[in-house]
């Protein structure tokens, strides 16, 4: 059996005043065949780590290809998408014959002319591979499913956890598919339930972790596999909205009857899974009235993982104003800022103007006299079993409250955003988290609680019907109040 993987993705922000190009990817994933490395898998590319190490095992031939990916941000230069695209196609036609492609995607990924990058990616590999070869597709739940990627596929398998620690195991669970196809043992129908709703669902809370749990439990003969498209709310897109995805063996009405079930129960947990956002000064506010330590207030709306600048002051601003010590706050994107603290060098004083410059969702910069507490280069965190670039970086301490400064935009994940310059995240009352739910993957264990703030940044946490929405299709809940839920038709819509 000869298999060919390749990665592709970003989680692109349509509304995203900074858009994306080769020089992000450059900056995260850029790895040429043969080029990944065996620690651990990156962005989007669980499917080839775990292939790499199932080839010999389980028998097949493993071709790899190209793998890129870029922190989310805005839309991809169209050039530059059909650059990396047309490298996996070259790449595809050289590995000819093929019986199968595990493509590792990210399912939210737009370029300009392209509002849907991964069906276009797929359609055009089709045309090369022709209808014997099995595509494979891993997912993140932030995704659009459309119909015409599941129209194109034959097997899909998304992340099911948020915070997305599971990247591993859902690739093993997408090559235990492919495989078994392959072998003529199951032969793979999928069915795709349209809930039309936006939302947020993070498994840490209880409501979805049971949700979650329960749709898992239905993963008997004949469903091979059940997916939770959460949706990504910010792109302005035809198919945004949740979707639900079931591959069964053989049994196309089992498939229905499932996604429908999930489906239905998708829906009652509307509103149920959603954050309190509190103002600015109401957070920090609750936060420090909160006992034990370290408690998180969450700068959601500047979180780089939904596509914002995560250059936004206004938070690091009121806990100056109010006077607030014994804080960290983190990563704040500046790289002009880090180049200046670099240059001044360890323990230096310096008069700094750093944040507040990427737009008008970005504040003010701040000015201030602060001492360089600690430096790093080409630093790294980890997030579940992957890592995440973070750049160069820079602690700086302004009065009482620490704040890391790094070069490569990416949101808090481990607790190495501050030990990789010396500050001890456990020793602060509070921190301040550039993310929305993912950073519970590094510091869910040892927080005394998490503090919801919804400061002036780009993304709208607390209500997405003030997203100026122009192109997604309506109705859809919140946006209205009443959607029609459905299976959609994809057999025959490739």
């Amino acid at each position: 059996m000869r298999i060919f993987t390749a990665s592709l993705g970003t989680e692109s922000n349509t509304f995203a005043p900074l858009a994306t190009c080769l020089d992000d990817y450059r900056e995260m994933v850029f790895l040429r065949p043969g080029e990944h490395p065996d620690d651990a898998p990156r962005m989007c590319t669980a499917t080839l780590w775990a292939a790499r190490r199932r080839a010999a095992r389980d028998g097949f031939t493993l071709i790899e290809g190209s793998c890129f990916a870029a922190s989310p941000g805005g839309s991809t230069n169209r050039a530059d998408y059909e650059f990396m695209r047309d490298e996996i196609l070259d790449q595809i036609r050289a590995a000819l014959p093929l019986d199968a492609i595990l493509f590792g995607l990210h399912g939210a990924m737009v370029a300009f002319g392209y509002d849907d990058v991964e069906g276009d990616l797929l359609e055009r590999a089709r045309t090369i591979t022709g209808p014997g070869c099995v595509f494979a597709v891993e997912l993140d739940p932030h995704c659009h499913l459309t119909v015409k990627r599941v129209a194109l596929s034959d097997i899909i398998v998304l992340y099911k956890e948020y915070p997305h620690t599971d990247t591993v195991e859902r690739a093993d669970d997408l090559i235990d598919i492919t495989l078994a196809t392959l072998r003529g043992e199951v032969r793979p129908v999928m069915a795709l339930y349209d809930c039309r709703q936006i939302g947020n669902y993070p498994t840490t809370n209880p409501e979805m972790r049971r949700f979650v749990d329960w749709a898992a439990s239905l993963e008997k003969p004949p469903i091979l596999s059940v997916s939770i498209g959460h949706c990504y709310p910010y792109a302005d897109v035809p198919e945004q909205g949740g979707r639900i995805l079931v591959v069964a063996d053989n049994d196309q009405q089992a498939a229905d009857r499932v996604a429908t079930e999930i489906g239905a129960a998708f829906i009652a947990l509307r509103g149920c899974t959603t954050h309190t956002f509190h103002t600015v000064d109401a957070a920090i506010d609750a936060a420090l009235a909160l006992p034990g330590a370290p408690v998180v207030i969450t700068d959601a709306a500047d979180n780089a993982g939904g596509g914002a600048p995560s250059d936004n002051t206004t938070i690091l601003r009121r806990l100056i104003a109010r006077g607030v010590t014994n804080a960290a706050l983190g990563p704040l994107w500046d790289p002009m800022a880090v180049r200046a603290c670099f240059a001044a060098g360890p323990d230096a004083t310096i008069d700094l103007r750093f944040g507040g410059k990427t737009g008008t969702t970005s504040g003010q910069p701040i000015d201030a006299t602060v001492r360089i507490v600690g430096l790093a280069r080409n630093a790294s965190q980890t997030y579940g079993p992957s890592s995440s670039f973070l750049g160069d970086m820079a602690g700086i301490r302004v009065g009482g409250i620490d704040v890391v400064l790094n070069t490569a935009r990416t949101q808090a994940f481990g607790r190495e955003l501050f030990t990789n310059v010396g500050i001890d995240p456990l020793s602060k009352k509070l921190l301040v988290l550039k993310s929305s739910n993912h950073f519970m993957a590094g510091y869910g264990g040892f927080i005394a609680g998490v503090v919801h703030a919804h400061s002036d940044g780009l993304l709208r946490r607390d209500d997405f019907r003030l997203i100026p929405y122009t192109r997604v299709k309506r109705p859809i809940w919140p946006l209205d109040d009443s959607p029609t839920p459905g299976l959609l038709p994809i057999h025959g819509t490739a």
